[in-house]
C-alpha cells in the first residue's frame, strides 16, 4: 500500500470513529494508528514473506 492510500484510509477511519459508540471508537482509532504507522515504511516484498517461517496450524498437534 502506498503512503497516500494509508493517509486517506486513516483519515476515513478517524471520521467514522467520531460517529461510533465508545467501544467501536477505540477500535477504529487503533486501526487509524496502524495505517499511520505504515506511512513512510517500505512495502514488504514477496521475498520478505518467504523468509518468514511457516506457522503451525493449531488444529494439528506437532
Amino acid at each position: 500500500m502506498d503512503d497516500e492510500f494509508c493517509r486517506e484510509r486513516a483519515r476515513t477511519v478517524r471520521e467514522l470513529a467520531e460517529q461510533a459508540d465508545p467501544f467501536i471508537k477505540v477500535r477504529l482509532l487503533q486501526l487509524a494508528a496502524n495505517y499511520e504507522r505504515r506511512v513512510g515504511q517500505p512495502e514488504k516484498s514477496a521475498r520478505d514473506h518467504a523468509e518468514q517461517p511457516a506457522l503451525r496450524s493449531p488444529i494439528f498437534p506437532p
